[in-house]
């Protein structure tokens, strides 16, 4: 199973999906960021983009790399990859659906102010990120589009990360869908 942690930048993703694996047995975290990084890797370069996200050959890549992991080591995958693009997330959660691997889409959402926050405060990737900036806007347009009707939202507003991991877990454990939407194929 793939459990895809969806959201803006700077929402907390990586730090929640570290928690989750630590509750969920048999899990692991797969960052689908290092696909990207390997292709950003490749000398000559390809053709010139601001995400690489919008290279073709990226999404069909994480699908194959995540299934082939499942078949290898089985267990569960924690994805904590921000996804804004309707397009991109029907390619790789289709291309899942063709593998027969199950996925539960999560978004980690935080209101503006609060995002803006904790982008601010970020010791580790540092205050006002102009990276995560940039994309706030875009997440709020996919949220209002199409992004909250595709996952199960977990507001972390007003929710510490071992809170939001924890609520994450409670859902996949048992199974009950609160929330869940339908998979896209």
């Amino acid at each position: 199973m793939i459990v895809w942690l969806n959201g803006t930048h700077g929402v907390g993703k990586t730090t929640t999906s570290a928690l989750v694996q630590q509750m969920l047995p048999g899990s692991r975290v797969f960052d689908a960021e290092k696909v990207g990084e390997t292709l950003m890797d490749i000398k000559p370069g390809l053709p010139a983009t601001d995400n690489f996200q919008h290279w073709p050959p990226w999404r069909p890549l994480v699908v194959e790399t995540a299934r082939r992991v499942l078949d290898y080591a089985g267990g569960t995958l924690v994805m904590p990859m921000t996804v804004l693009v309707e397009q991109y997330w029907r390619e790789i959660s289709s291309g899942f659906a063709q593998h027969g691997v199950p996925v539960r889409h999560f978004v980690l959402h935080a209101d503006q102010e609060t995002l803006r926050g904790r982008i601010a405060g970020d010791a580790v990737v540092g205050p006002d990120s102009p990276f995560r900036l940039h994309y706030l806007e875009s997440y709020a347009e996919a949220a209002r589009a199409w992004l909250h009707a595709e996952a199960e939202v977990v507001d972390t507003s007003c929710l510490t990360p071992v809170e939001a991991a924890r609520q994450i877990v409670l859902r996949v454990e048992g199974g009950d869908g609160v929330g869940q939407k339908a998979k896209s194929t």
